[in-house]
């Protein structure tokens, strides 16, 4: 029976894991593991939407959320100078017009070569939101969300230890004690980087350095602004791309590129220059992309940083640690070594999905810089197969494997359309064999969803304000 769990590491995705299993399992004792000499990677300030299943899931509030950890909402993803015009990963309400499984309402839109604004909201593109449902996704400020995270871990009553793990003893590849002094039936590795459990049970690396462009990052904080954008933004560089974040008080920033172009400095000076002010670099950090060739090893599991990383964009770091627990807890008590294969098996799958999503984006056109005329990529099989199929038509939700990947048939078929990836004379022959009355009910909606952009746009800041003061935001 497992009646103690030690989760080792006090990172986001170590305290996403300690509140998940203990709301999942609260008979269990769990203790968190955590060191103040260690710092927070921190470079990763966005969520997807798979952050508020954990919210509902572990009964955590917007209201107390976004006012703890000066959030602001996220309306998706703003992609600018990766193509000639910018578009928006936003999973719009056209997403969710679909017969049988397909995608009707986007492929509508496909075949019209519908701009990004005109199906999206023109007010996103204008720095603006509309008063109508909130997101499901936000930008945190990364040191805040830990405490709070911290706050809620003492409110279950899990047990906080502050200590750094030196020792690790293992026999027949089971974790035995840490510190000569800490016994647990299981363990969750979330060690960041140093790995410090997972790698003395025999993990490996599989790097996806063949795939993905990027080995570099700085990341810096700016300044508050008057206004904020309800969006991260993801604008291409000479050498890679850079993030901007707005969270209350201040915006998380940083810079993506591959050093056998540019190093951290000359990144550095391109970011001044595209801000027209000087920064200081708060970190820097080196990657090999890839993940490991298994997260679960006899009574560990590696969750976060110390199981994969791919690289900051479309934010799925926090969300992998969130579903990674998710499937955890559902094999967890009376588990074989079937279960263990079979999470492994799913867990390769996941980070597959996330590395040909983010290798997706960089099938463009553009060649406006000796990174960008060089860049040629080496496309995973799996990759490379679905795009034989979708070139001819939309992705399809039996296109993906499981509940558990963090992006399906509607993420890819946006960056498909917005990289003209889709041959649009085959979809239009696929779309015009739905009957009439159906393909006219699209239009009615697609209709009803562009009048949405008709409705007065108000600022973001003034919507964060308004939502903590505890006025009616939303309807």
């Amino acid at each position: 029976m497992i009646k103690k769990i030690g989760v080792i590491g006090g990172g986001t995705s170590g305290l996403i894991a300690a509140l998940i299993l203990k709301t999942r399992f609260p008979k269990c004792k769990i203790d968190v593991i955590r060191s103040d000499k260690i710092g927070i990677i921190g470079v990763g300030e966005g969520s997807t939407e798979h952050w508020m299943e954990f919210c509902a899931f572990c009964e955590i509030t917007r209201e107390e959320l976004v006012k703890a950890t000066n959030a602001t909402f996220k309306y998706g993803v703003m992609f600018d100078g990766w193509t000639k015009e910018k578009y928006m990963h936003n999973v719009n309400p056209i997403m969710f017009i679909k017969y049988g499984q397909y995608l009707g309402g986007y492929a509508n839109v496909c075949i019209n070569k519908t701009k990004s604004p005109d199906y999206i909201g023109s007010a996103y593109f204008k720095n603006k939101v509309y008063r109508t449902q909130p997101p499901n996704q936000f930008h945190f400020d990364t040191f805040k969300l830990n405490d709070f995270l911290l706050a809620k871990c003492k409110e279950k009553n899990i047990n906080l230890i502050e200590d750094e793990i030196s020792k690790v003893d293992i026999k027949n590849n089971q974790i035995q004690s840490l510190n000569n002094k800490y016994s647990y039936d299981f363990y969750i590795d979330s060690t960041g980087f140093k790995k410090v459990l997972i790698s003395k049970l025999g993990a490996k690396w599989n790097s996806h350095a063949k795939y993905l462009p990027m080995n570099e990052a700085i990341a810096f904080p700016t300044p508050d602004t008057d206004e904020y954008s309800p969006f991260t933004l993801a604008k291409a560089m000479t050498s890679g791309w850079m993030w901007r974040i707005p969270t209350q008080g201040r915006w998380g920033n940083g810079y993506v590129f591959n050093n056998n172009y540019i190093n951290a400095e000359q990144a550095k000076k391109e970011c001044e220059d595209y801000l027209g002010f000087k920064i200081k670099i708060g970190k820097n950090i080196k990657f090999n992309a890839g993940a490991l060739d298994r997260a679960w090893i006899g009574n560990c599991v590696a969750i976060g940083l110390s199981s994969s990383f791919i690289e900051p964009l479309e934010a799925s770091s926090i969300g992998t640690s969130i579903q990674q627990t998710f499937f955890l807890m559902h094999l967890l008590i009376n588990y074989e070594q079937a279960d263990i294969d079979f999470y492994n098996k799913k867990f390769q799958l996941m980070t597959e999905n996330i590395r040909d999503f983010v290798l997706l984006h960089y099938i463009t056109d553009k060649k406006d810089s000796l990174f960008w005329k060089e860049l040629k990529l080496n496309l995973p099989k799996s990759l490379a197969n679905n795009l034989k199929k979708w070139k001819y038509r939309l992705p399809l939700e039996e296109d993906f494997a499981g509940k558990y990947f963090l992006f399906n048939e509607s993420n890819f078929g946006i960056i498909l359309k917005e990289l003209n990836l889709i041959n649009t004379s085959a979809l239009k022959k696929e779309y015009n064999m739905l009957a009439k009355n159906i393909r006219l009910e699209i239009e009615t909606r697609l209709k009803r969803i562009k009048d949405t952009s008709l409705l007065i746009p108000v600022s973001h800041k003034r919507i964060i304000k308004d939502f903590i003061e505890g006025k009616k935001v939303f309807p």
